[in-house]
């Protein structure tokens, strides 16, 4: 069974266990994952505690204790600045963690030359503590957008969708897709759970899966989550 820790926030959660489902629609009800979504919406907000660095480890220990109690394989995390967390919550926990953003590198270095340049849009925060330049500065240029589009373009589109108002989240982060596409990316990391959703709301789930633009780690993270189910 799948564990995971959700809450952060519950649209993303709920986005991820779309994506279990939609990879394998078609199929008999019994031959979908099991799991267990947890969402835990009342862990302490990430980019708010980077200090209070103790504060969200023990949430999200507690999170992912009740997931092992509930007889889960491992445990997927559907929000990038959480892992931040990781090496630490890694120690606490006996069953496996997916690290959404290594799996999201091993995603790139398949289909991507080397020091190709790749976009991220991201939080504040996720930039700020390394969990992608930390894998993608190895083989590849890592670029974000500038101050001031990280302000008016990605921070107000992912506190759109956390608000439910996914048409103007996806018209707020255009500006900051097209910077990048400017700097010749060769893809562009959705960084944050809340944006896939700004960038696919009003598109099929196979466009989604097939875009030659974006990257998106729910769904990567959903696609390596259900390798290591079967």
């Amino acid at each position: 069974m799948i564990g995971i820790l959700g809450g952060m926030g519950t649209q993303a959660g709920l986005d991820f266990c779309s994506k279990l489902a939609k990879l394998n629609r078609g199929k008999a009800d019994q031959k979908y994952p099991l799991f267990v979504l947890y969402n835990k919406s009342n862990i302490p907000d990430r980019k708010q505690n980077l200090k209070k660095y103790n504060k969200v480890l023990k949430s999200l220990i507690e999170g992912c204790k009740f997931l092992q109690k509930n007889k889960c394989k491992f445990i997927s995390i559907p929000c990038n600045t959480a892992h931040y967390w990781y090496k630490d919550l890694k120690k606490k926990i006996k069953i496996p963690i997916l690290n959404m953003p290594e799996i999201v590198y091993s995603n790139a270095k398949k289909n991507l030359k080397r020091n190709s340049k790749i976009g991220l849009l991201a939080t504040e925060a996720t930039i700020k503590t390394g969990v992608y330049s930390h894998f993608f500065n190895k083989k590849f240029l890592l670029i974000s957008p500038n101050t001031t589009l990280q302000q008016r373009s990605v921070n107000k589109s992912i506190k759109l969708v956390k608000m439910g108002k996914t048409k103007e989240a996806e018209r707020a982060i255009k500006p900051a897709v097209n910077y990048l596409i400017k700097k010749k990316c060769k893809k562009i990391i959705l960084g944050c759970t809340e944006l896939p959703i700004a960038i696919f709301a009003y598109k099929s789930f196979k466009k989604a899966k097939l875009s030659k633009t974006f990257m998106d780690p729910n769904l990567i993270l959903a696609e390596a989550s259900m390798k290591k189910y079967k």
